[in-house]
């Protein structure tokens, strides 16, 4: 299938097997992705689950140790320039110059993708009405808002139309009405045929925007499916955590009681613990304390 999507232009972002050490740290574990053209799947997970290092491989900025990867129908390994060229990246610092303007930001982005200047001033407008940005468009970016520097980095990306958008924690530092404009800006990326991969670690988000949502947690695919799936699974009768070592059953244990308020069933030979999915109890919730008390979790299910 992975080889059927190389050169497919019209693909949009596929993975098998994806890994990535440092030294003896496995940053991500055999992680198996697919992304059709047009969609959207969101990364779901806390700090150092695996999210920000597949986003980093997926957009040629570092090398997997272990499988293969291609986005917009080129391998990420063999031919990172094609990809390049297709893609737009959006980290979690933004990247504009503050001590430029916002329209000088776009046209300066729009110069060094090789844009005429007529071209690339044209692109600069059309993308700061796009963005709601026009009235300040000849402020200096360092007096804006944490808001208006997110649009605006968004609008830096979006420059030489790529095809395939990659947004690591796109709201994070965000006031809720801030997310909220930006949500809107990518629901209308998504529909005018922009594939979206996107990190985040809340669970609403993933919600408003995925088509589908993978949980990572220590590098490690532990679930994944449509918000709807997901979100049956969390509001269901019950959550099993599956933990790597029998030493980890008691530490999940304590973690969980901690949470829920009362102790979970265990079932040491399976290295599981289940816990009733009551009063609101998530399944990122248990994850992200599970991963504060040190437990490795191998698998989650209802």
């Amino acid at each position: 299938m992975y080889d059927s999507l190389v050169h497919d232009t019209k693909a949009g972002v596929r993975a098998e097997g994806l890994g990535r050490r440092f030294g003896d740290l496995w940053a991500l574990r055999d992680l198996d992705l697919e992304v059709p053209a047009g969609r959207v799947v969101a990364l779901l997970g806390h700090n150092g689950a695996g999210k920000t290092t597949t986003i980093r491989i997926l957009t040629t900025l570092c090398s997997p140790t272990t499988g293969r990867a291609s986005v917009a129908g080129f391998d990420v390994t063999e031919q990172p320039g094609e990809v390049r060229s297709r893609i737009g990246v959006a980290s979690q610092a933004a990247t504009v110059d503050g001590l430029l303007s916002a329209r000088n930001n776009l046209v300066m982005v729009g110069r060094l993708h090789g844009l005429s200047r007529r071209e690339a001033r044209r692109r600069a407008d059309d993308l700061l009405q796009r963005f709601g940005l026009t009235e300040a468009a000849d402020r200096l970016v360092k007096t804006f808002s944490g808001g208006m520097r997110r649009r605006l980095d968004l609008a830096a990306t979006l420059v030489a139309t790529p095809r395939v958008l990659f947004l690591d924690e796109p709201t994070t530092g965000l006031d809720p009405r801030s997310r909220n404009e930006l949500w809107d800006l990518l629901r209308d990326l998504v529909r005018n045929g922009t594939t979206l991969v996107l990190t985040t670690q809340y669970l609403e988000e993933a919600d408003r925007l995925a088509d589908d949502i993978v949980i990572l947690d220590h590098g490690t695919v532990i679930a994944r499916g449509t918000p709807d799936e997901l979100k049956t699974r969390v509001g269901g009768d019950r959550i099993q955590v599956t933990v790597a070592t029998p030493e980890g059953v008691d530490r999940a244990v304590a973690a969980v009681a901690a949470l829920i308020g009362d102790r979970p069933h265990t079932d040491p030979i399976e290295r599981t613990v289940t816990i009733a999915a009551r009063d609101g109890i998530r399944v990122p919730d248990v994850v992200r304390r599970l991963d504060e008390a040190g437990v490795d979790v191998v698998d989650v299910n209802r």
